[in-house]
Parts: C-alpha cells; sequence; structure tokens
C-alpha cells in the first residue's frame, strides 16, 4: 500500500486506522466498569460486530448477584439460573459456541463463552456477527477477547468489595434462598396433590395416568433440583471451599518449588456464606504469593477451621521472617478481610518465619441502629420495613400488624419511594445497614 492510501485509511489528527479508537475506547470503558453496569458496557462494546437481543453474565464471584443482564426485558426478566447453569455445563473449553439452546424459556439461537478461570458464562441471545468485524480479529475473537476483560474486571471488583457491597450481597443471597423455598413449598404441594389424584383407582384410563404421573414427578425432581442449586450458590460446605482453594493452587505449587501443605478443616464444619468462602481462598492465595516471594521460603502451611460461628485461617512459612505488615499486598488483604468484619493477625519471628491468623465472621454483624430519620417515615412505614428486613412476605407482615394485604403493599410502595430504591431486596439491603433487623 503506498503513503497515500495509508494516510486514507487513517482517522483524521491521528496516526491509528480509522476504527481503532472506538475499540480502544470500548476497551477502556469495559476496563473500568463497576459491577453495576458492567453487563451494560459489554454489550455496548459488543453491539458493532456481535450484536444480539440481550447479554447475560452468570457468575458465582457476586454470590448476591450470579446474573448480570442488559437487552430485551422479555429475556432478561425470564432467564433462569437453571438455564444458565446447564448451558455452562455443555461448554468443555473457554471457546466461543454457536447453537441453540434454552433461554428464558425457549429455544433460541446463542453466542456462549465459559472463562475457564472463574467459570463464569457470557452468554448472547440471537447474535448477529459481522463479518467485517474492526482490527483484524474476527468478530468471535473480539467477543473472547472483550469476555475475559470482563470478566477479570469482575473478579477483581468482587476481591476489593467494600462492606456495603457485602451487606447487600448477603441481603440479596437470603432472599433469594428465602423466595424461592416458598416456591419449592408452593408447588410442592401443588404436584403433590396432583400426584395423589392421578393415582387415584377412580381414574380407568391407566395409559393416560401412568405417563402424566411420570411427567410431573419429574416436573417436582427438577423443581426441588432447582432449590438445590439456588442454595449452592450462596451456601459451600467448608470441606468443598478449602478443596476448591488446594485445586486453584495446585499451578503454583507443583512449579514453585516450595512445598506447601495443606492442613484440611473437619468435614462436620459449618457450611460457608459464599462471600466468605470466596474472599477466603482469595486471602490464602494472596498469603502464599507474598510468602514465596521471600528469600530461603522452603515450606508453607495454609490450614483451615471452622469454630461454628467463624472460620479460622492460618497460613506460616519457615523463611527469615521478612514478611512486614506493612507490605502493600498485606494492606489489600487486610483490608479484605476488614470488608468482612474479620480480623488478621501477622506474626513475624526473625529467622523462624512469618505466621499469619486469618478469623472471619460467618454471619453479618449485628449492626447498630443507624439514624432513619431522614426517610421522613411514618410509624407504621417503620413497622412494615422492619418486617421486611426480617425476610417476611406482605401476607405475613399483614397478618402481624392487623392491616390487610393491600395495605401492606400501599405502605411498600411508598418505602420504595421515599427509600430511593426499585426492590424489595434493595429495600432489605438498606434497612440491614441502618440496623433494622
Amino acid at each position: 500500500m503506498n503513503s497515500a492510501a495509508q494516510l486514507h485509511n487513517m482517522a483524521p489528527g491521528s496516526l491509528l486506522p480509522k476504527g481503532t479508537w472506538a475499540l480502544l475506547n470500548a476497551v477502556s470503558a469495559v476496563a473500568q466498569a463497576p459491577l453495576t453496569s458492567i453487563a451494560e458496557r459489554l454489550r455496548e462494546a459488543l453491539l458493532p460486530f456481535a450484536a444480539g437481543s440481550a447479554l447475560v453474565i452468570f457468575t458465582e464471584d457476586c454470590t448476591g448477584r450470579p446474573q448480570k443482564k442488559a437487552g430485551e426485558e422479555g429475556i432478561i426478566s425470564r432467564v433462569s439460573i437453571a438455564e444458565l447453569q446447564g448451558l455452562r455445563a455443555s461448554l468443555t473449553d473457554g471457546s466461543p459456541w454457536l447453537g441453540e439452546a434454552g433461554i428464558a424459556a425457549e429455544p433460541r439461537p446463542v453466542l456462549a463463552v465459559r472463562h475457564v478461570a472463574s467459570n463464569a458464562l457470557l452468554v448472547i441471545t440471537d447474535p448477529c456477527l459481522d463479518e467485517d468485524a474492526p482490527a483484524t480479529d474476527s468478530a468471535l475473537e473480539l467477543v473472547q477477547y472483550f469476555w475475559q476483560l470482563a470478566a477479570q474486571r469482575i473478579q477483581e471488583k468482587v476481591k476489593d468489595a467494600p462492606p456495603s457491597y457485602l451487606l447487600e450481597s448477603r441481603a440479596a443471597s437470603a432472599e433469594r434462598i428465602r423466595v424461592t423455598a416458598e416456591l419449592v413449598d408452593q408447588h410442592s404441594t401443588t404436584l403433590e396433590t396432583l400426584l395423589a389424584a392421578l393415582r387415584s383407582s377412580s381414574l380407568d384410563d391407566a395409559a393416560a395416568r401412568s405417563s402424566v404421573t411420570a411427567l410431573t414427578a419429574k416436573a417436582l425432581v427438577g423443581l426441588r433440583t432447582l432449590s438445590d442449586r439456588t442454595a449452592d450458590l450462596v451456601e459451600e460446605p467448608v470441606a468443598k471451599a478449602f478443596e476448591r482453594l488446594r485445586e486453584d493452587l495446585m499451578p503454583l505449587t507443583r512449579f514453585s518449588g516450595i512445598s506447601v501443605q495443606f492442613i484440611e478443616p473437619p468435614l462436620s464444619g459449618r457450611a460457608l456464606p459464599g462471600e466468605v468462602a470466596h474472599a477466603a481462598r482469595a486471602i490464602v492465595r494472596g498469603l502464599l504469593l507474598a510468602m514465596m516471594e521471600q528469600p530461603e521460603v522452603r515450606r508453607v502451611r495454609a490450614q483451615w477451621d471452622c469454630d461454628g460461628e467463624n472460620l479460622l485461617i492460618n497460613v506460616r512459612d519457615d523463611g527469615l521472617g521478612a514478611l512486614s505488615a506493612d507490605a502493600p499486598s498485606i494492606g489489600r488483604l487486610d483490608r479484605r478481610v476488614q470488608a468482612l468484619s474479620g480480623r488478621m493477625h501477622l506474626d513475624v519471628m526473625a529467622g523462624w518465619g512469618a505466621d499469619v491468623s486469618v478469623t472471619l465472621p460467618l454471619d453479618p454483624p449485628a449492626m447498630p441502629a443507624g439514624d432513619v430519620t431522614a426517610w421522613n417515615l411514618a410509624p407504621r412505614e417503620l413497622e412494615v420495613l422492619q418486617h421486611l428486613a426480617a425476610g417476611k412476605r406482605n401476607r405475613t407482615i399483614a397478618s402481624a400488624l392487623g392491616i390487610s394485604e393491600n395495605t401492606v403493599k400501599f405502605h411498600v410502595r411508598n418505602l420504595f419511594r421515599k427509600l430511593d430504591v426499585g426492590s424489595r431486596t434493595e429495600a432489605i439491603a438498606l434497612a440491614n445497614s441502618h440496623g433494622l433487623r
């Protein structure tokens, strides 16, 4: 290409080819996106070369918000965790996959990519790929690049999550478990009653009865499985969480030349809330990396235990005792511990190594009641909010306060307006942050 042709393909006032600035700006937007809007930023970045009706991110790093969505409301409001889990299980590696999958309760063309490091999933419904994608990469390669960037951003933001985010995550997790449990009870009763009717001897069409009974039993199993999967997102058995830590660190321990000993927690230990399990793994990884960077370290021991109320972590090395509490890496880990209302203690023994103990509470701390006068709530509205914060539904609140369910709904709408929130989960999180339980 001659120089005149090259200049023709350059953006005005730039030495970069046309379209490159737009691509770089999209990369910057995704790389800096907050967790609350990362789905929207990623969808905007992908639209020029991989448009679709909706974009869904499914990640277990964010225990209270496993789905992040943007696009058509009819899709993003109906997509389920069970659908996303099934699609993710069918993907064997991190390569983009094009095909048909059940999303939002019906078969749809999808583009799906799994992030191998975190097991997060990206789904674009009704994808339309641009054959003339910008730069030299294909549209699928660009999708994979942007998804890797977004998935890493999610991991980074969760690691540095402030206490307010973790509190809201816990509230959202508890709300989801409660709602799912109610749905399980409701539909289980319905299905069990249907099964009893279909098995009745008064029905003489045996073939029809047998067929419908089998279908109904399958639906009942599926409903209970959905409940179990939802619970798995917000609680993790302590032994399983520790095994995941060991698997994550296997490549590091294999090639570092340093012997790492893992002391497993008791199998009977209490299950860990999702955000505690995730944070604990990140803390141990960070401590191991910090210790391995010291000279003369040959062995590191990592141990977990559980006393029923706390996860107890201990990591120690046999180095020269050079680890410093003032090191930036240790400071970042300490802030992570404090975000979960935990404690970290570093004991350095010159010539003998470093010993780090971490205590992470398994339950959110009881917070002192905050000042709620700025919300300007009427006494009855405050009562309703307290019942909401305790996880009660409208019918239960109505019974407790001696008012109608419609009156409760009226008060809830007023609460949303005065608290400037858009959902019960947000209202519960805000109430909890002010000490209402």
